[in-house]
């Protein structure tokens, strides 16, 4: 689906063209197209495909998504792969956003993902200085809002975490502390695998031999890259964290389990001893002449009572009871 096709010459907004309009700005002297599509079609890729000149390859990855964020330079084409994290019922979605942008183009098509990118126009529209730069300061006022949408999610994530860490020593909740630690430990992963790839390809924009659309805005790639890195080391440190808590909380349920066995053992223990003397009492000797006392039956209980007190006293000053 198209979502607006606009040009703009000398930094500033010409007019809102048709698709079959585009080739006659392409030939306007500092003049750049820039279009944005929704989930689009193999037919809509194809019009663009004959529009800019782009490269089949780029296409082909556009169509089929579940890409890998990167960046790809195709001659004087530079073709960039995002994803789009959002939050939804307590869950991340993972969306992509597929970038072109070429000397007098920029094209992005955004698939899976609701939000849009229509405060991107509008903040480069109100800074006609900034995109005169042409379409390398497009992709990267593009790179700059999906880095910024990873950091509220980073924020999320640390705050459940922190959550997490105060229940650990909460008696009973063992169990669904380790359900919630690996569903975030699960968005951690999600986020890494959006952030570290792009890290790195975001790291050929600004430094070494950078493309042409890129060069005159490398400066503001080096500050992506460095969002980028933060991000990465958030995640590091959640990560690390997560598995601290991990372990904790299971050492946390060996403790418990060792003290239920420790009381169990101290209860055999002790119905071992009374278990022992009724088997002894029990038996059918002839010579016992405690079975013919008249009070030989109270003294049996009386030691058996005993022997179970001194054993309890014992347990419990081991704290084992």
């Amino acid at each position: 689906m198209l979502i607006n096709c606009v040009a703009y010459q000398h930094g500033r907004k010409l007019s809102d063209i048709s698709v079959e309009a585009i080739s006659d700005y392409l030939i306007k002297p500092d003049c750049f197209v820039w279009v944005a599509l929704k989930d689009a079609t193999p037919e809509e890729l194809a019009v663009m495909k004959a529009e800019f000149g782009l490269h089949e390859l780029a296409i082909e990855d556009a169509h089929h998504g579940h890409q890998r964020p990167k960046v790809e330079e195709y001659d004087d084409e530079v073709f960039v792969v995002m994803h789009l994290i959002e939050e939804h019922e307590h869950k991340l979605n993972v969306g992509e956003v597929h970038v072109f942008a070429g000397r007098n183009y920029i094209l992005s098509v955004r698939n899976d993902s609701q939000r849009d990118f229509l405060g991107v126009r509008a903040r480069c529209e109100r800074e006609p200085k900034m995109l005169a730069l042409g379409t390398g300061y497009v992709l990267y006022a593009l790179m700059d809002a999906v880095v910024d949408r990873y950091f509220p999610i980073i924020e999320k994530l640390e705050t459940e975490l922190e959550t997490l860490e105060e229940r650990i020593f909460t008696k009973g909740a063992a169990r669904s502390n380790i359900r919630r630690l690996y569903r975030l430990k699960l968005k951690v992963t999600q986020l890494k695998h959006a952030v570290t790839p792009l890290m790195e390809a975001a790291a050929r924009l600004h430094s070494g031999r950078v493309p042409k659309v890129c060069a005159s805005g490398r400066h503001y790639f080096r500050d992506v890259y460095d969002h980028l890195t933060r991000l990465n080391a958030s995640l590091d440190g959640i990560r690390d964290t997560i598995s601290t808590a991990i372990q904790v909380n299971l050492s946390m349920v060996t403790i418990d389990q060792t003290e239920v066995s420790k009381r169990l053992a101290a209860w055999a223990g002790i119905f071992a001893v009374a278990t022992a003397c009724a088997g002894i009492w029990g038996m059918n000797f002839a010579h016992m002449p405690e079975l013919e006392w008249e009070y030989g039956y109270p003294m049996a209980l009386g030691i058996i009572a005993a022997l179970s007190g001194f054993l309890y006293w014992q347990f419990k000053r081991a704290r084992w009871l």
